[in-house]
């Protein structure tokens, strides 16, 4: 991810960590903070600016249409200015999210099948409107997650390596065309499966995909999504929390993952928070506290709510200062 290039500081102290859907991303904040307001001059102009880089365009969109869908600012902006350059990418990122959220919560439920249907002609829109556009394929391939019985002839294609059952393989593809590392394609396809309990098959893509990421990329950090999920789903957390202390697998994929993460630091570029929040923690967890501390302070003063909230539902947020703690206190 690109925006501002913020090398490792001093920790933080606690009560000035922020939560922030931009992170890093300085231009992004800005545009995030006007369109909570109503105002959407910033996000204009942060569209002109991001197209051409698809990945950035992918994650930028995606944070101004979560923070767009909260109030009615894209029905102003486009009363004002209907052909808006990226309007429609927007509206069709509120109404994907709009779909998988009363999708997952009520499924089958006729508000579910309206909003996603409603979804999917907002996504063939913005496929006719800008082409080259990412978001109308990521749009579909997360939309798949809904259709859990495959009835779509789209979610059910042949796999392009027969380690790997069925899917929506063709959005996946299309989503790739003009970013083939993107990393939001590769977080629906997994997330695709795990919303079918599919563990195996997410496993195997990510082992037959990973090893052709280029260095650096944040695509490095999915497999610590997974141990996170493992976990989510264990009845025995105990049991399963020892896979980042007495898995050797798992410590050297978070050491790999972390590697990556400083070669992407000496290329100025950023991970997400999210993604960084995600080794953090694998880090911490496998006792590797030095290089945990280095994330952290890296990280500061922005935090992301995953993966604490997932290891700590009832308290996300002291799980969080005490990995923070017992990480800089072994680094000094």
């Amino acid at each position: 991810m690109k925006g501002e290039q913020v090398m490792p500081s001093a920790p933080t102290a606690a009560d000035q960590l922020v939560q922030h859907p931009a992170g890093h991303d300085g231009e992004l904040r800005a545009a995030v903070e006007e369109l909570r307001q109503g105002q959407w001059w910033s996000a204009r102009t942060l569209l002109a600016s991001s197209w051409g880089d698809p990945g950035l365009w992918a994650s930028r969109t995606q944070v101004l249409g979560a923070v767009a869908g909260h109030n009615d600012v894209l029905c102003h902006w486009g009363a004002e200015e209907p052909t808006a350059f990226g309007l429609t990418t927007l509206h069709t990122r509120v109404a994907v999210d709009q779909a998988l959220l009363v999708g997952q919560r009520q499924p089958a439920s006729r508000d579910a099948v309206a909003l996603e249907g409603g979804a999917r002609q907002w996504c063939w829109l913005a496929a006719s409107v800008l082409g080259g556009d990412p978001v109308p394929w990521l749009g579909l391939l997360t939309l798949a997650q809904l259709d859990l019985g495959q009835a779509r002839l789209e979610h059910r294609v042949p796999a392009p390596d027969q380690m790997l059952p069925p899917g929506p393989w063709g959005l996946f593809d299309q989503a790739r065309r003009t970013d083939p590392w993107g990393r939001e394609a590769f977080h629906r396809m997994l997330r695709f499966w795990l919303a079918r309990n599919e563990v195996g098959p997410a496993t195997e893509f990510l082992a037959i995909y990973l090893p052709s990421a280029p260095r650096g990329s944040a695509l490095h950090a999915l497999p610590l999504y997974l141990y996170v999920d493992r976990y989510r789903r264990a009845k025995s957390k105990e049991a399963v929390q020892m896979q980042w202390t007495d898995d050797q697998t798992v410590r050297d994929t978070v050491l790999a993952a972390f590697s990556h993460w400083q070669a992407a630091l000496a290329q100025g570029v950023r991970w997400p928070v999210v993604d960084e929040s995600h080794l953090a923690h694998a880090l911490w967890a496998s006792r590797q506290r030095p290089q945990a501390a280095e994330v952290f302070a890296a990280m500061s003063p922005f935090i992301s709510a995953q993966p604490w909230q997932s290891m700590a539902a009832d308290r996300p947020g002291g799980l969080l200062r005490q990995a923070m703690g017992q990480s800089y206190a072994v680094a000094g």
